[in-house]
């Protein structure tokens, strides 16, 4: 039997077969299943105006978190510090605007509290990124301890400062900065200005009259709630929550980044095999401490969209935001072992735990205790899929034709793995950048 070569058996594959093989498409199909069980059962109610604004600013923030945790994922490592981080900055952002600059600076503005708390959470990914590159231990063990550092330290710092585990009742500075109602205030009005103008269209007329019941007013409502008008006839919802904004940016930023930088294949490099990535140049260790930066900064932005959202702040937010970090991950098509992944199945993942978390409210019916359990089976099934599926078993040829490695690769693994990774690993054999020597330089 003639030599077969490996791109000749990856050009039988079908595009469905290409298409089954991407990380994304397990939570693509369960979101597809979420999004047409809860409108079939809330009646649509979940995809009306305020039904849709509700959603989304769960699903933004859960995402904001994730995407962060997802690209750590893929380099092979974990950060539990999350949810304690998002205190730290809240608690820090929250006592500098009621209490003003440390050491008695003056009084804080929006955006110079979120720059000082910002540098302050960077320091602490710095710091954890060292630790765990430098030390070789798990990251699991180092930032649970930092888990246990930064929550003692968020409540240890609200007692002395606020003699107490929270601040409340700070003034709505969305009204006077132009950064905190960018963080925390509304955003894409024009969307819901243009469904409120074609409701206003098509509800021309419509009243309520004294001869009309009680369930004929509630249809009313549920009628006129659909087209953005409520019982007065006034616009219902005039915008998103900014934190959707901002989910936006970070997710486009980080598929980029990913996707189509030298960067993206220095992570997927590292999660892959980072001794074989290290002898072809990659710098491991500071992709991983970039990595656990990137974490803190999305802890951060999370932070500070909470904080001039409900301008309140308490040593318990963030509570378990580190977990629903991870689960988002992997249902969104993320190896646990690093080396696969995709920030569009993480912003796939975010929709279909966000839409889950948010149902209770649209079906009252059902006890909320049933999401906790759908996250779990989701997040099982997932880990038992995304491997078999990242192996490339879904591919025919693949089961079929051997591989028979003629060459090490850079990664020491088939290529037949995954294409994002042949990409990586063609690129990975030029130049690095202007300088730079591989660890085995000629």
């Amino acid at each position: 039997m003639s030599e077969r070569s490996e791109s000749d058996r990856l050009q039988r594959e079908s595009w469905l077969q290409r298409m089954l093989r991407r990380p994304e498409i397990g939570s693509f199909v369960v979101m597809i299943i979420i999004i047409l069980a809860l409108a079939f059962a809330s009646n649509g109610k979940a995809f009306n105006a305020l039904g849709l604004k509700n959603n989304i600013a769960i699903i933004a923030q859960l995402g904001i978190i994730a995407v962060g945790a997802a690209l750590l994922m893929i380099a092979g490592e974990f950060d539990l510090s999350i949810g304690p981080m998002i205190a730290f900055a809240g608690m820090s952002i929250a006592i500098m605007m009621k209490w003003g600059l440390p050491f008695g600076l003056g009084e804080a503005t929006p955006f110079l509290a979120f720059l000082i708390t910002l540098c302050m959470t960077l320091a602490f990914g710095w710091l954890i990124g060292n630790i765990v590159v430098r030390s070789g231990l798990s990251s699991f063990i180092v930032t649970l301890a930092f888990w246990f550092f930064l929550r003692g330290l968020t409540e240890v710092c609200f007692r002395l400062i606020n003699q107490n585990t929270n601040v409340s009742g700070l003034p709505d500075f969305k009204k006077e900065s132009w950064f905190a109602e960018q963080m925390g205030g509304e955003v894409f009005g024009w969307f819901f200005d243009a469904w409120y103008w074609i409701g206003t269209k098509v509800s021309a007329g419509a009243e309520f009259t004294a001869e009309m019941t009680k369930s004929e007013k509630l249809d009313m409502i549920n009628y006129l709630s659909f087209l953005n008008i409520n019982r007065k006839m006034e616009q219902w919802v005039t915008g998103f929550d900014a934190r959707f904004l901002w989910f936006i940016v970070i997710a486009v930023v980080a598929y980029f980044i990913l996707s189509r930088t030298q960067i993206g294949n220095w992570i997927y490099a590292t999660g892959d095999n980072k001794e074989a990535a290290r002898a072809n140049g990659v710098p491991v260790n500071r992709v991983k401490i970039g990595l656990f930066m990137c974490t803190a900064f999305c802890a951060t932005m999370f932070a500070a969209c909470q904080v001039f959202d409900t301008n309140t702040s308490d040593a318990a937010k963030g509570n378990l935001m580190e977990l629903f970090a991870i689960a988002i991950a992997v249902v969104g098509g993320t190896l646990m072992t690093g080396g696969f992944g995709s920030v569009l199945g993480v912003v796939f993942g975010a929709i279909t735990v966000g839409l889950v978390a948010n149902a209770v409210f649209f079906i009252p019916a059902i006890d909320g205790a049933w999401f906790r359990v759908f996250v779990g089976t989701v997040l099982l099934a997932a880990e038992c899929c995304v491997p078999w599926i990242s192996l490339g078993a879904l591919s025919p040829a693949h089961q079929t034709i051997p591989f028979r490695a003629q060459e090490p690769t850079p990664f020491q693994q088939p290529l037949a793995l995954l294409p994002r990774r042949r990409a990586a690993t063609q690129r990975l054999a030029r130049p690095l950048g202007r300088g730079r020597r591989t660890s085995r330089g000629a």
